[in-house]
């Protein structure tokens, strides 16, 4: 039993070096995040007690600094952590628009209908759609559209139910890491190194539809 176990664990390592070093490629950093934890009173491996975003934040708060997109150093980041998630930072390479789930299927939907031009899409658990675009860097309206990760306030999603503009000193957590009860997170439409769309075009898509939710 312990053999399978270990067995599942090295499975699970391997496939998030595969994904990372897949985003290095891409030329975009990763640094590992936390995971759900099973058993006991917490859901995040942080130790922060009532963690507001469990597995979906990184591990280090100077994340910021020890972000990077070398292949081979990113694997043995996940060799001290084998359980880590994968976290992108936001503002660098590519800015995300974060929505509900069921804002994101109609907008998909009105994509495909007017074929507007779109990059990379993951479903964030069920519970949320992240939308990929060129980065925007800082705009001046960046407060308007903040996200929610651990150092900001608002702190969960049930505070802040619409869309959320994740950009500069932000992050999104990347397919394939894993969420409290079993939760993947997961490509929709995968990265294949094509040019990001205009953000400001996919915004009015993605604001009509979180408006009729």
């Amino acid at each position: 039993m312990l053999a399978v176990s270990g067995s599942r664990r090295q499975r699970a390592r391997n496939r998030m070096v595969a994904a990372v070093r897949g985003y290095a490629a891409l030329g975009w950093a990763c640094t590992p995040g936390a995971h759900p934890v099973t058993g006991g009173d917490r859901a995040c491996s942080c130790d922060r007690v009532g963690c507001p975003d469990p597995g979906a934040h990184p591990v280090s708060a100077t994340w910021g600094l020890q972000t990077g997109a070398d292949p081979d150093a990113l694997a043995r980041r996940w060799s001290e952590w084998p359980q880590a998630n994968i976290i992108l930072p936001t503002g660098r390479v590519f800015d995300v628009f974060d929505i509900p789930a069921a804002a994101g299927v109609i907008a998909l939907d009105r994509i495909d209908r007017e074929d507007v031009p779109i990059g990379p899409v993951a479903d964030s658990g069920g519970q949320r759609h992240l939308f990929f675009v060129a980065t925007r860097g800082a705009p001046d309206d960046e407060q308007e559209w903040w996200s929610c990760h651990l150092d900001c306030s608002p702190e969960n999603v049930a505070e802040t139910p619409g869309m959320r503009w994740h950009c500069r000193d932000s992050y999104v957590v990347a397919p394939p890491s894993v969420l409290p009860y079993g939760r993947e997170v997961s490509w929709i439409r995968p990265p294949v190194g094509a040019a990001l769309p205009d953000p400001l075009r996919l915004l009015e898509v993605l604001a009509d539809s979180c408006e009729q939710i």
